[in-house]
C-alpha cells in the first residue's frame, strides 16, 4: 500500500489517498496512472522512521519527498519535497535540508 497526494495546478495538495504499492508491476508508473505524486507516511523532515519503533530507521534510503503530505502543503518539483503551510504567526524560515519551517527569533 502506497499514499499518494493529488494536487491541483499550484502543485497545493487537495486530497490524499492510498493506492497500488509501487511492488505491484501490473503498472509501470502508479503516480503517472493516478495523476499524483506518492508520499512516504514515515517520512519526516527527510528522515524515514522505523514503522515499528518510530526511531530513525538505519536505511535512509528510503527517506522519501523529506515528508509526508497533507492537505494544504506544497509539492516543490525543484526541491522533490512537500512542504507543510508556512505558519501565519511570528518569522518562520524554511530549512532547505528538512523543508520544515523553523521560528526565527
Amino acid at each position: 500500500m502506497a499514499h499518494y497526494a493529488k494536487l491541483d495546478k499550484n502543485n497545493i495538495v487537495v486530497d490524499m489517498f492510498v493506492g497500488k504499492d509501487e511492488t505491484d508491476t501490473s503498472f509501470s508508473n502508479w503516480e503517472l496512472y493516478y495523476d499524483a505524486k506518492r508520499t512516504s507516511y514515515n517520512t519526516r523532515g527527510g528522515v524515514y522512521y522505523d514503522p515499528q519503533t518510530g526511531l530513525p530507521h538505519a536505511d535512509q534510503s528510503k527517506a522519501f519527498r523529506k515528508n509526508y503530505a497533507g492537505i494544504g502543503y506544497t509539492y516543490d518539483p525543484r526541491r522533490d519535497a512537500f512542504i507543510p503551510p508556512k505558519p501565519e504567526v511570528d518569522n518562520w524560515v524554511l530549512n532547505e535540508q528538512t523543508c520544515l519551517w523553523d521560528k526565527v527569533d
